[in-house]
């Protein structure tokens, strides 16, 4: 049956998530759960207990008090170094290891310091350098997948007949389609201003561009499509794309949604990916903009949306995975930091959304990402050189963890110009590297 009992003395909502996510999603084994000591006491096969104290000779886990508690408090965490890996939550020698993995990992991937009391950024997001992994150094560590193995490994010492899959690594490139063209396409009065700015800041550079884009003497330097398309059909991939759809604002500056060119550049790139919405930076706080967006999305490319990510990851816990839900959003991309790269939520693989306000798991499902081009780039400021690097250490940690490494990238990004020079040989090389086998 390859099944595992597991016993604790209070079941909640909390460890029945956290046990699907070891054991079912990871681990490949049937578990069941019980309260019942005297039913757990009896029962023959591999069995573990996760309570208080050891009943007999089944394998123990220790448990910490937070995936049995209700409510968001502010918890008392030592992170300390064991076999190389960060871990906190000590539970000490009695246990089957010093720390409790359960405890750990439904912190990180609920998000829980991100319902506590935090600063936020300029943009009110939660700001990576706020966060637990960034302050102890381990955000580029997938540590909820190794976890996991440490669990998977004692648990197979324990019971050799059971059998554990193993995950398989994957690579996959995302797009975000903030601003489909730098000059084309945006109407007279926003051209109009385009060549105001570029006189005022005295940009002649930017001004001739644009006159030669306008007038058709040039690509525009936003339209890098036919060499997207290149790098896809060289290696093989189906990218995802991401197209912001919200109405012209402060911070949401796409072309016009109802654009026939713009949708027909959509519906081009629909047959070579697969499409999300890109919810406005204005959805945020007037969320009744979300079911627009995402209507015109489906009109242009005659299908079903369920695939979302928040223009300039714009996180709120949980109000912006519920307002998505109700949307009829299944799957979220928004998973991971603006300002650092690594693993928001400690993981490199998908899980289910867990609403800590009603304590209970949601089927909405969360795809990290582990790394963004603006954050090597802009925040960052690395070189082209050691943006390489860095993303290949990423994709290192994400293969050694039989994870999923995605990344995000913009279609500006891949340019060639101004900030932007050398760029297109990081993609490629991150590419080629994250594409190995």
């Amino acid at each position: 049956m390859n099944e595992i009992l597991i016993y604790t003395h209070k079941i909640t909502n909390r460890n029945r998530y956290v046990f699907r996510l070891f054991f079912r999603e990871h681990l490949g084994l049937n578990i069941r759960i019980t309260d019942n000591a005297d039913e757990f006491r009896s029962a023959q096969g591999p069995k573990l207990s996760y309570t208080n104290h050891q009943l007999g000779d089944e394998l123990f886990f220790l448990a910490r008090n937070l995936t049995f508690e209700t409510g968001i408090r502010e918890q008392n965490i030592s992170v300390f170094e064991w076999e190389g890996n960060k871990v906190f939550f000590a539970t000490g020698k009695s246990s089957a290891l010093p720390f409790d993995p359960f405890a750990c990992a439904f912190y990180m991937v609920s998000r829980y310091e991100e319902y506590l009391p935090h600063i936020r950024d300029r943009l009110d997001r939660f700001d990576a350098h706020s966060s637990l992994a960034w302050e102890h150094k381990f955000l580029e560590t997938p540590v909820v997948n190794h976890w996991i193995k440490m669990v998977g490994d004692v648990v197979l010492g324990k019971f050799p007949e059971l059998r554990i899959i193993e995950k398989k690594y994957s690579f996959t490139p995302t797009i975000d389609i903030d601003n489909a063209y730098a000059y084309k396409l945006k109407g007279l009065m926003r051209t109009l201003g385009g060549f105001a700015r570029s006189i005022v800041h005295f940009d002649f550079a930017d001004f001739r561009k644009r006159i030669r884009v306008l007038a058709g003497f040039d690509r525009d330097p936003y339209d890098t499509y036919e060499y997207q398309l290149s790098i896809q059909k060289k290696h093989g991939f189906r990218p995802l794309y991401f197209f912001l759809l919200g109405d012209y604002g402060v911070n949401d500056k796409n072309i016009p949604p109802q654009n026939r060119k713009f949708q027909e550049l959509i519906r081009s790139l629909a047959d070579y990916a697969d499409v999300g919405i890109h919810p406005s930076f204005g959805s945020n706080t007037d969320p009744a903009r979300l079911p627009v967006e995402i209507s015109r999305l489906k009109q242009i490319v005659h299908g079903d949306v369920t695939r979302s990510r928040q223009h300039f990851l714009m996180l709120k816990f949980p109000e912006t995975y519920r307002n998505l839900s109700e949307k009829d959003i299944t799957d979220d991309y928004s998973m991971g930091f603006a300002n650092e790269c690594g693993f928001r939520a400690g993981i490199c693989t998908a899980f289910n959304f867990y609403d800590l306000d009603i304590e209970s798991e949601t089927n909405l499902r969360v795809h990290p990402f582990a790394v963004m081009d603006a954050t090597l780039n802009l925040y960052m400021k690395l070189s082209p050189e050691e943006a390489v690097n860095r993303v290949n250490r990423l994709t290192d940690e994400c293969r050694n963890a039989g994870g999923e490494m995605m990344i995000l990238w913009h279609n500006e990004t891949l340019s060639e110009s101004r900030e932007w020079q050398g760029w297109r040989k990081v993609y490629e090389e991150v590419i080629d590297y994250g594409m190995k086998k």
